[in-house]
């Protein structure tokens, strides 16, 4: 019983528990003459404090802080059996947990001393231990806490792990480390113990209900470097608990960020490790895509951010959504009732932001819009006072807040927030959790927080006449931020805390400029040689709050809307597709139906002829062939020059003439009458080898590539016309090196180009304008397309890499490295094929963003993929030199 009353929360913050040990003990006699019967319990020995924890539950804990302490000292008691009791002398105690309620301490301010007896160990063997604290805590704060560290380090220095401990003889051990435990206020240092199948943390005191914490690997489903107390040295992992099937953490801060990288490092070198990590452009996709909850993506990000439930200095942050409190129904539907995203929280009220501005501009030095943060322990524990009394009561000295400072009304903190020059707190994520129930925001504890200034009894959080309970009231929160107007505009506010706008300039244009020493990276602690001032940095930085790691450099991309409809009661638990329902609406099998083998080399190219009917090719043998898919023959073959083509296109004239344009490396465009079966023209376009080519049918152009560096736009041939370049002529889009792809989106408003040094270029197909570069390849794109709702751009390259780029922000929102170097692409539904160098045709899910299978379909490069309009058939082209028909069954 003893160890479940006594809880490290009843400490300061960040204090250390050493050991413990069976005692009596009593209040001497008072001046009145008064005596006092010893009471039976155990004496917890911390590095600030001394806690008598008492037998008796009913009875109420007893803490020494160090500092209110006069003396101690060894003394003999005649009427002890030992015959040595210790005295402690001291100015003030408190008492916790009286009748085991949660409450404030009762402080007893006057001097009193307390006999202490050890059943077992004798008072001389701790007693130079308690002297050295004592000692400490004489000194400054800083110069006491590096005191208690190297108290610490030494007593560590004295263990190694007991491997007695380890589950299996044969275990290899492969590091070991000084480490501590960490949950929210609380630090217990111990060791780690790293072998081939286990990670064991074993503590120095014997606070925990196991004496050694054991994780198999196996079970370990993700490791994140975290930062802890400002510093690059922590490490949280998460493991599933068996056999209950929990998910568990263990968050862990070590000496410095050698120990943890190696630490981690070892982690990710054993075999037995299987983690379960998705890539961040992977959920940033599935979130675009709508198959992931925005609730989830917040929490994400918040986790890139190194935003953790385990450390209340850098709790994840969520943002206001609703702005109306005071109506008796709400509608979801209305923007009205939605704060403005596309500004932080001390922005949205105009006059106060002028106060603030004017304020700003008087400044000297670094300049600050905003005194306070939106996240800082005080303000996670002003939310979760009620679901975490004992938090706040460590976090506050054994005292709650005055009453009228709680959290009491939802209303009411709004107001604030809007208007309050120092309150610019946004929500935690209790707020949009509806499987706490709103637990945090009822009294379930009973504790009695007093009495507001009108004599209101401070008890349940008070909340908007439209929610039915703490539960509807979650419920309908999470709602809103599962709309459409909030999935429309979530971009916004994630860019103001966690990306481009969240620092520099675009910080200041976005009036979101807080205290310099709240960024990270603002300040190496490491470097501050003086430990007061040190300290009093971390202080400052530490109750003030801490700016995300920046996330995001580029605009966040906008979500989709409508793509895939997710209700909120579909997203309490998670909101995406389980893995059995994806892979049921994005399954595809291939059973090869026509083989033509009649190029002569590498087929370039593949198209069809303005049906699903008849198949084009060209290749590196200079050569034209027809098809029929019905027929399945070879129909028509047409040497068409003595160098390679590179691409041909397929269109109709206005009087119904069909007409093929193939590139050329010889510099040309061929225009080849397919009904006639001549070539009516021939067009020196370039003035180096065509690559590409692109047709826009409703604008009646077509678009060349070439590695003269250009993209030249023609008007299309028509017949009886003879073709003059100067006159067909429309636009020149230049580069910097070859262009090797082209790619026009299926509304025909832009066209994408790629080039050999990895450059993309997005064109607006109106004014063919530029609307951005980006290079974020190293070497030649191969390919590039435009996703079915024309937001996205795809790309692959000869660096092996897939690249998935937002149209409107340029924004790379996915990154995947393949084993073999993509060649080509094509799209069935949502599952785009990708043709790599080995002949291999791979399965990608465009809204999952992850490959579902592959299959061999030709010996070397696969060259070239189309599918019919009907997507019953995809056609492929390899440097096997043949053309491949497969059935596709969905």
């Amino acid at each position: 019983m003893d160890k479940e009353r006594f809880s490290m929360l009843l400490l300061e913050p960040g204090e250390i528990f050493f050991q413990d040990y069976s005692v009596r003990m009593k209040l001497n006699q008072t001046s009145d003459g008064e005596n006092y019967d010893w009471m039976d319990g155990r004496l917890k020995l911390c590095s600030k404090s001394l806690v008598f924890v008492n037998k008796d539950i009913n009875e109420p804990l007893i803490k020494f802080q160090m500092k209110e302490i006069i003396s101690i000292e060894c003394v003999t008691d005649e009427n002890n059996e030992s015959g040595n009791v210790l005295t402690i002398a001291c100015k003030q105690y408190a008492e916790m947990l009286r009748g085991n309620r949660l409450e404030p301490y009762k402080f007893i301010h006057k001097k009193v001393n307390f006999l202490l007896s050890f059943n077992y160990a004798n008072p001389d063997d701790c007693l130079p231990h308690i002297m050295q604290l004592l000692r400490a805590s004489t000194l400054p704060t800083a110069e006491q806490n590096a005191m208690i560290m190297t108290i610490v380090h030494s007593r560590q220095s004295r263990f190694n792990f007991d491997t007695s401990w380890l589950e299996d003889l044969y275990e290899q051990v492969v590091f070991e480390v000084q480490a501590s435990k960490v949950l929210p206020l609380i630090i217990n240092p111990g060791r780690v113990l790293l072998t081939n199948s286990r990670i064991y943390f074993q503590p120095y005191n014997n606070l925990d209900q196991h004496p050694v914490l054991k994780i198999n690997l196996k079970n370990v489903k993700n490791i994140i470097k975290r930062r802890f107390l400002l510093r690059p040295i922590g490490l949280e992992i998460k493991w599933t608990k068996l056999p209950e099937n929990k998910v568990e953490y263990l968050f862990l801060s070590v000496k410095s960020q050698e120990d943890r990288d190696k630490l981690y490092e070892n982690l990710l070198n054993q075999p037995d490790l299987e983690l379960e990590i998705v890539p961040q452009n992977q959920m940033t996709i599935q979130w675009q895509n709508g198959a992931l909850s925005n609730y989830e993506y917040l929490l994400y990000i918040n986790s890139l951010a190194d935003r953790t439930f385990h450390d209340l200095t850098q709790y994840p942050v969520m943002p206001w959504i609703i702005q109306d409190y005071s109506s008796p129904t709400i509608d979801f539907n209305d923007p009205k009732n939605y704060r403005d995203l596309t500004k932080p929280i001390g922005a949205l009220e105009p006059s106060r932001l002028e106060r603030l501005k004017e304020r700003y501009d008087e400044m000297s030095g670094k300049k600050f819009l905003y005194g306070s943060h939106y996240s800082a322990p005080g303000f996670v524990l002003f939310y979760l006072v009620r679901k975490y009394p004992q938090y706040m009561l460590c976090l506050q000295n054994g005292r709650f807040d005055h009453p009228d400072r709680m959290f009491n009304n939802v209303a009411d903190v709004w107001k604030n927030v809007l208007a309050n020059m120092s309150d610019f707190k946004e929500l935690v994520p209790e707020f949009y959790d509806p499987s706490n129930n709103g637990d945090f925001l009822v009294n379930n504890y009973g504790i009695d927080f007093g009495f507001r200034f009108d004599g209101t009894k401070v008890n349940d959080v008070l909340l908007p006449p439209w929610a039915n309970g703490p539960g509807d009231f979650v419920k309908k929160l999470r709602d809103a931020l599962e709309s459409d107007w909030v999935s429309e505009n979530l971009h916004h506010w994630i860019d103001l805390i966690f990306g481009y706008k969240q620092r520099g300039a675009e910080a200041e244009k976005s009036n979101n400029v807080f205290f310099h020493l709240c960024y990270e990276g603002a300040v190496d602690l490491d470097t501050i040689q003086d430990i007061n001032d040190r300290h009093a940095l971390e202080v400052q930085i530490m109750e003030f709050g801490q700016i995300p790691k920046q996330v995001f450099t580029l605009p966040h991309p906008k979500r989709l809307v409508n793509t895939i409809n997710l209700s909120a009661d579909l997203s309490l638990s998670r909101s995406v597709l389980t893995s059995e329902s994806k892979e049921e609406a994005n399954n595809l099998s291939l059973e090869q139906y026509i083989v033509f083998s009649s190029h002569k080399d590498v087929i370039t190219n593949i198209n069809f002829m303005g049906d699903s009917e008849n198949i084009a090719s060209v290749g590196q043998d200079g050569v034209l062939k027809i098809y029929s898919m019905s027929t399945k023959k070879l129909t028509r073959s047409i040497s068409l020059s003595n160098l390679p083509l590179s691409s041909c296109i397929f269109y109709k004239t206005k009087n119904n003439q069909s007409i093929l344009v193939v590139g050329s490396w010889d510099n040309t465009l061929i225009f080849y009458d397919v009904e006639f079966g001549k070539i009516i023209d021939v067009l020196m376009g370039h003035e180096d080898a065509v690559s590409s080519l692109e047709l826009s049918p409703t604008k009646n152009i077509f678009i060349s590539g070439s590695w003269d560096c250009t993209v030249k736009i023609w008007h299309s041939y028509e017949s009886g016309t003879k073709i003059k370049p100067h006159e067909c002529l429309i636009a020149q889009l230049d580069h910097d090196s070859k262009v090797t792809c082209l790619s026009i989106s299926k509304d025909e408003k832009l066209l994408v180009s790629g080039t050999e040094d990895g450059e993309i270029f997005l064109w607006n197909m109106d004014t063919y304008n530029l609307h951005f570069m980006v290079k974020d390849h190293e070497s030649k794109i191969n390919a590039m397309t435009f996703d079915s709702e024309c937001k996205n751009i795809i790309s692959c390259a000869s660096d092996k890499l897939i690249n998935v780029f937002d149209i409107q922000t340029s924004t790379r929102i996915y990154s995947t490295s393949l084993d073999n170097e993509p060649m080509a692409f094509g799209w069935n539904g949502p599952l785009l094929l990708v043709g790599d160098d080995q002949g291999y045709l791979s399965f990608w899910d465009s809204h999952g963003a992850s490959f579902r299978s592959k299959i061999q379909c030709h010996k070397g490069p696969l060259t070239a993929i189309i599918f019919t309009t009907d997507n019953k058939f995809v056609i492929t082209g390899g440097n096997d030199k043949k053309i491949i028909v497969w059935n596709c069954h969905q």
